[in-house]
């Protein structure tokens, strides 16, 4: 009795004192009165009296009622507020013959068992339900059918691009694995490269292999190139640059040139590395194609002048020569006989990083064809000598898409450095920032552009490859479309031709700043694709709050009512603020495929809100003298303006999101009706690593997490995904989001599947399991082949 009543007065202590403090926030009461009425009930129960138990039971009635009326049958908002109330219910209802006893009032205990017995079983019946995915969705949507475009025929059943074909739709028309047979799916083959994406090292495995004619060629995060049998996965052949930079390591796509049978190289497979060079590789056996570049290689530094920024970059400040500021991370792009690549740049620690600026080599000679400057339209190839391409522009990381018929160029636009302050910021920046951006294929000039967000202040930029389909117009025809997913959980359709919006685009009116950030300015309205669903992204509220137990969920509570927030594009403030969608989306890289011959488009998103601060120069000077800079740390210097920033994930105190799950998802939408089809939450919480602990989940619960790989779509009617953070690859129908199979993987996966079919006819799932993205601990360097038995 003595111990339970101790643990009633903790817990009713510390629900009091949070609670009283959540009022003047203008929270809930809830847990202030709970909390008073707890404490009470502790203290007669500690005394040994029955009155306490009934009292508590009498609080936890209120609480069942009180998170019904708040959240519905909703489950896993009601599991902070419901399992553990129920846990100590049901101890009071079984201690309680044994205090009548001890009072000198002994009655029958049966009641008592039974109801005991009773909420341990809905304890247990909690528990159990979360190893099942909850929210999940699943409308009745009429499907158009659709065609195939001559893109994805040409290529049959290879794999060329990274999103299979140039128009970066991540779709195959291969049909020999089905929603019937594909429980059968089974490994084929394992390879392991030797190149281990250590985490810690800032390498991270997220390719997408290519397969041609019957090799299959992989690129590991230090830019290393696996040439591998797509039968039997034995290696044929490898390739290191012996790259080195210090920061963001990746390798998300390898481009395949074939330029005709009088070459002297044949075939190549072309290759960007984390240190800014171009490379050609004989597709043969890997050694460098001589009559490119110099001895195969190109240095992309031409015309990029200094690649970090300038020195000093105010007054107190001095920039370090570190590299890094400007790689290769996502790779390069084939239209036609032209290599065009875009590059990414150190988020958010100076202004003056390098530029943006999008360029176009020939694929044969490695001859610089074009380039596309915003900031000085006058430059159309290399700068003049002595001069350099606009600094700080926004930038293209992400994929790259072309139309060959049309002759068009598509790229996902970034913003201008740094991300979070833009009082800086030059016309053409905000112009540009975070827009999709047509260029002519022969020559770079700008067909047209369209802006998502208006002066982006919350690293909006947009993360994915454009996607090139053909929607329905209602009319028993299709119109040329691109497609682009974006951090905000917004999809915007636009006409490909001439970027006009296919899908209704609306622009809202969102908050304006408080005026106390020095020489800043908001934009009034932003962008909405009205016409689409939106994936994830609804306005947050104080009862979306989560945490593990109740104190966790009122500190959430607590943290939510004390930190600025206005809604979508709440503006950067020196108060801690609240931005959600977050910095990661949404969407991201992993980008959409689209089922052609069905019209549905399946995308995977994260929903993480994070926790933002501008910090002013002086006292960020003060408290970090020796910061020199960590893109895509928590803390960004942001040197040259007046404020550093902050960013960090919304976190309870235990260290579990603050926001109720499910915190990914895979969605399918419907292209033609702009409809949500299904949504499913996106794996589960086994493998990933407990905070605080190090340790990794032994648990699946089915919670939904973070999802930064794509999805690809069969024309059999399948989907398959793999970039969750527990070991799996998952197979989905198509049509109904229904799971039809899972496969065990020994490492995780954040890459973006692939398929082909072999030589031997056998249709293979590709992909690369390298370590999952928020698992710090989990590092290899696998290639896995699943297939159906032969």
């Amino acid at each position: 009795m003595r111990v339970f009543g101790f643990v009633l007065g903790v817990v009713g202590l510390i629900l009091t004192f949070g609670g009283i403090y959540l009022i003047t926030l203008g929270g809930s009461w809830y847990y202030a009165i709970t909390g008073l009425l707890m404490s009470l009930a502790a203290f007669r129960t500690f005394r040994g009296q029955a009155n306490g138990l009934y009292l508590y039971l009498f609080v936890f009635l209120g609480t069942v009622l009180w998170a019904i009326w708040e959240v519905g049958f909703s489950f896993w908002p009601l599991v902070p507020r419901l399992v553990a109330p129920v846990f100590l219910a049901a101890c009071a209802l079984l201690l309680l013959p044994l205090v009548r006893e001890g009072a000198g009032r002994p009655a029958s205990a049966r009641p008592f068992v039974a109801g005991g017995i009773g909420l341990s079983a809905i304890f247990a019946g909690f528990m159990a339900l979360m190893f099942m995915p909850h929210d999940v969705v699943q409308n009745d949507v009429s499907i158009t059918p659709g065609q195939v475009s001559a893109a994805t025929e040409n290529v049959g059943e290879n794999w060329v691009a990274w999103g299979k074909t140039s128009e970066g739709l991540r779709y195959s028309t291969a049909e020999q694995i089905t929603p019937e047979n594909v429980s059968q799916l089974e490994v084929a083959w394992v390879a392991q490269t030797g190149f281990i994406a250590d985490q810690s090292q800032n390498l991270q495995d997220q390719n997408t292999p290519l397969y041609v004619d019957g090799t299959l060629y992989q690129c590991a995060s230090g830019s290393q190139v696996t040439a591998l049998d797509g039968i039997t996965g034995e290696i044929k052949w490898q390739f290191d640059p012996q790259g080195a930079s210090p920061y963001w390591k990746r390798c998300r796509t390898l481009a395949y040139f074939d330029p005709g049978p009088q070459d002297t190289c044949g075939p190549r497979i072309v290759m960007t590395t984390t240190d800014t060079r171009l490379i050609s590789l004989r597709a043969s056996d890997g050694s460098t194609c001589e009559t490119f570049g110099t001895n195969g290689m190109l240095d992309l530094a031409a015309g990029m002048g200094q690649l970090v920024p300038g020195d000093p970059i105010d007054e107190n400040t001095v920039i370090p020569p570190l590299p890094g500021f400007l790689a290769q991370t996502t790779g390069p792009f084939i239209g036609g006989d032209k290599i065009i690549l875009g590059a990414w740049v150190a988020d958010n620690v100076s202004m003056g990083e390098p530029s943006g600026a999008v360029r176009a080599f020939d694929a044969r000679t490695g001859a610089q064809v074009w380039a596309w400057d915003l900031g000085n339209p006058e430059i159309t190839n290399l700068p003049p000598e002595g001069e350099t391409y606009t600094r700080g522009t926004p930038n293209v990381w992400s994929g790259i898409s072309i139309d060959e018929e049309l002759g068009l160029v598509y790229l996902p636009l970034g913003n201008a450095t740094p991300d979070y302050y833009g009082g800086h910021r030059r016309d053409f920046d905000d112009e540009y920032n975070a827009s999709l951006v047509a260029l002519r294929l022969d020559d770079g000039r700008e067909a047209w552009h369209f802006r998502t967000q208006n002066h982006d202040l919350w690293d909006y930029d947009l993360p994915s490859q454009p996607a090139l389909a053909n929607v329905p117009d209602g009319n028993g025809g299709a119109i040329p479309a691109v497609i682009q997913t974006t951090k905000r959980g917004q999809i915007f359709v636009l006409d490909r031709r001439n970027g006009q919006p296919i899908k209704t685009v609306e622009e809202k009116p969102v908050p304006a700043g408080d005026g106390v950030i020095d020489g800043e300015y908001y934009a009034e309205t932003q962008p909405y694709s009205t016409g689409m669903a939106a994936i994830g992204g609804d306005p947050l509220s104080e009862k979306q709050m989560w945490g593990a137990t109740p104190i966790d969920q009122m500190m959430c509570r607590i943290m939510f009512k004390s930190y600025k927030y206005e809604g979508d594009f709440t503006p950067q403030s020196t108060q801690k603020t609240l931005v959600y969608p977050g910095n990661n989306g949404g969407m991201n890289w992993g980008s959409a495929s689209v089922d052609q011959g069905r019209n549905i488009m399946v995308v995977a998103d994260m929903r993480m809100p994070v926790v933002t601060q501008l910090l002013p120069r002086e006292q960020f000077r003060k408290d970090n003298p020796d910061f020199e800079g960590d893109p895509h740390g928590a803390l960004s210097a942001q040197f040259g303006l007046p404020y550093a920033h902050s960013v960090v994930n919304f976190m309870s105190p235990l260290g579990v999101p603050c926001l109720q799950p499910p915190w990914g998802t895979v969605s399918a939408v419907d292209v033609a009706s702009g409809e949500l089809v299904w949504q499913q939450p996106a794996g589960t919480g086994k493998d990933a690593t407990l905070v605080g602990i190090g340790l990794q989940n032994p648990l699946p619960f089915y919670v939904g997490m973070p999802a930064l790989g794509g999805a690809i779509t069969t024309g059999s009617g399948l989907t398959f995904h793999s970039g969750t953070q527990d070991y799996y690859l998952r197979a989905y129908d198509t049509e109904t989001g229904d799971v039809l199979w899972k496969g065990r993987l020994p490492s995780g996966s954040q890459s973006t599947p692939m398929t082909y079919i072999g030589p031997d006819g056998r249709q293979y799932i590709v992909l690369t399991a390298g370590g999952a993205r928020y698992n710090p601990n989990d590092w290899a360097d696998y290639i896995i082949a699943f297939a159906l038995p032969e």
